[in-house]
């Protein structure tokens, strides 16, 4: 077959019915000597009964020529040249065609191949800024990943005195409202540094979902923003209202609790900042949708600046930022990733001096949610003589604090080596340490390290291993051999109890 690629803006009529990207079958007309490469004249096409002839000549076409279209050994086309007249055409008039199909032939194959160029560089400039991206989401997973033991270092003291805090009966309502924002607040840091990988990579196994109600993700989400749409603003001059339209009763759905308040916290930092000079803030939820495929539908609205078009349809990339040297590029890129691993979805209107509605849809579980077993309580821990292993001075003596309020009798060590020192020495004297908690990182002797050396000196004794890369030694299951849990960084205290009794009863 050949397909009609082009049809002459004077020979639209005389054609008579052909069509470009039509077809012409090659037997059925003869054509085959034309596509070995010979110009085929037919003075007379009212004498043959092919479908091609009788076209033309239902067109008012009385001969033609039929020329190859190649470049040295490759054949490509047929150019098809009618005149009204019979006998239309003269051997010199064939002969200029054939010459002439020549530098058309030459002239349509160089537009091939700059098509084909073309084609390639847009392919591969695409793919060199894919491989670019990617580069950069890799880049940032492995600073992330690097830097995430510090931050997590910094944030285990603010996260065992919170815990220890929030158990003093004697605090009032308001002050154990601050802590409980307070302990939020080190969880999702937390959690960000982690998740901050999931931009070059996906995360190896299926995440712990579990019952998330989403109208106090909204107002935990408004607390831990507050002094940016309120003290801050009214610092500046400007009123910022926030209000709220809270469907009651609404379904919980499943989810990951820290993923889906920091989304929402990036929404209203994003609504702020377009009310910068005074506005209005409206959260809604609602419930739409039939029966049996029902949605949660979050709503974050701003009267602001709102978006042009082309920001509207860029804003969910990675390091797209309007905001110049303010902005990372990444809220949003961070709230589309939240959806997608929720199997969720995100709705943007906006227009440029009017504001922006940003939607999210939540499909509601078929089962009712239930809210994770709590675990059976180990009852009361005997006391028990601790090794801490640290190079952090500040977790060193938060973890000491903290432990020695239990009832615990606790020793430090600075380092790997001074902790399978001070373990040795005290096993040696016949006062062995029945748990040692230690850090991962740290120089020269690591937690690795230490762990197997108390293992090898001791197998019955309890080994912790407390280390700002806990999540990620799990989802890739690089867990030491030597180790009998691993606990992130920073660590809630109820976790570390149960750790404790757990290990110590089994």
């Amino acid at each position: 077959m050949l397909r009609i690629s082009s049809i002459g803006l004077r020979s639209e009529e005389p054609g008579h019915g052909l069509l470009e990207q039509g077809t012409i079958a090659i037997d059925a007309n003869g054509l085959q000597r034309c596509l070995q490469g010979e110009l085929l004249y037919e003075p007379d096409l009212s004498r043959l009964d092919l479908p091609l002839s009788r076209q033309l000549v239902l067109g008012g076409m009385g001969s033609a020529v039929f020329a190859p279209v190649k470049v040295e050994s490759n054949q490509f086309g047929v150019m098809v040249i009618a005149r009204t007249a019979p006998q239309g055409f003269s051997s010199s008039d064939c002969e200029f065609l054939r010459q002439l199909n020549e530098h058309i032939a030459l002239a349509t194959h160089q537009t091939q191949l700059y098509d084909a160029l073309q084609t390639a560089y847009d392919d591969l400039r695409q793919s060199q800024q894919a491989a670019m991206q990617q580069e950069r989401m890799r880049a940032l997973g492995e600073m992330a990943s690097g830097i995430a033991h510090d931050i997590n270092n910094a944030l285990t003291p603010a996260s065992l005195y919170t815990d220890s805090l929030l158990e003093d009966q004697r605090l009032d309502q308001k002050q154990r409202g601050i802590l409980e924002i307070v302990r939020r607040a080190i969880e999702d840091v937390g959690h960000t540094v982690g998740r901050i990988r999931d931009f070059y990579r996906k995360p190896e196994e299926a995440a712990k979902l579990a019952p998330v109600d989403i109208n106090a993700m909204i107002q935990q989400a408004a607390s831990l923003t507050r002094a940016s749409w309120s003290d801050m603003a009214i610092q500046r001059g400007a009123a910022i209202d926030v209000a709220f339209d809270l469907a009651p009763d609404l379904p919980t759905v499943m989810g990951i609790e820290s993923e889906i308040r920091e989304a929402l916290i990036n929404l209203m930092l994003n609504a702020i900042d377009a009310v910068a000079q005074g506005g209005r803030i409206d959260l809604r939820t609602s419930v739409s949708g039939a029966s049996t495929s029902s949605l949660v539908r979050v709503e974050v609205s701003d009267n602001g600046v709102g978006m042009d078009e082309e920001t509207r349809r860029r804003c969910l990339e990675p390091f797209f930022t309007t905001k110049g040297e303010r902005g990372t590029g990444l809220g949003l890129a961070t709230v589309y990733g939240t959806m997608e691993r929720h199997s969720a979805d995100i709705e943007i209107e906006s227009a440029a001096g009017i504001g922006t509605t940003m939607r999210l849809s939540f499909a509601i579980p078929t089962v009712p949610a239930v809210g994770a077993v709590a675990p059976a309580s180990a009852g009361a821990l005997p006391p028990q003589r601790i090794l801490i292993v640290d190079d952090d001075p500040l977790v060193l003596k938060s973890l000491r604090d903290t432990l020695e309020a239990d009832g615990h009798s606790v020793t430090m060590t600075d380092g790997g080596q001074a902790g399978i020192d001070a373990f040795l020495a005290a096993r040696a004297q016949g006062n062995p340490f029945p748990v040692v908690i230690t850090d991962l990182g740290m120089p020269y002797i690591d937690g690795r390290k230490v762990s197997g050396a108390v293992k090898t000196a001791a197998p019955e004794t309890v080994v912790l291993l407390l280390t700002g890369w806990g999540q990620r030694l799990v989802a890739d299951g690089d867990i030491p051999p030597h180790v009998d849990r691993v606990l992130s960084k920073p660590p809630k205290l109820r976790e570390l109890r149960e750790a404790l009794a757990q290990c110590l009863q089994a």
